[in-house]
């Protein structure tokens, strides 16, 4: 999608939408969800750890249910608090995102 095609949508947002967009961009640029990655065919192309095959999604999920961050990382030795925090960032970042992910995994 081009800027050009994004413009009308963007005009259209409610004032807090657009302030949400705002927000959101403006965290893409100072990308304080560094160590996040989407790679096409790793773990279905979803929000990751950097390096792991370990989902935002799924460490939200986990979030939850209960587990703490002390949890997560006696359960993820190899993730450290900065890796989780990004996490966070990231999953408040793009709320849409991780739910429609987490509802689409869900096999209740």
């Amino acid at each position: 999608m081009t800027l050009k095609e994004l413009e009308p949508q963007l005009l259209s947002l409610t004032p807090p939408e657009k302030a949400q967009a705002i927000q959101i961009l403006a965290q893409s640029l100072a990308n304080t969800w560094q160590g996040i990655e989407k790679t096409p065919g790793i773990v279905g192309g979803n929000a990751r750890m950097a390096g792991t095959r370990i989902s935002v999604w799924g460490l939200v999920e986990s979030r939850r249910l209960g587990a703490t961050d002390a949890q997560l990382l006696e359960d993820y030795p190899h993730l450290s608090a900065s890796n989780l925090k990004n996490a966070w960032a990231y999953a408040e970042a793009f709320p849409d995102e991780i739910e429609a992910v987490i509802k689409l995994n869900d096999i209740d």
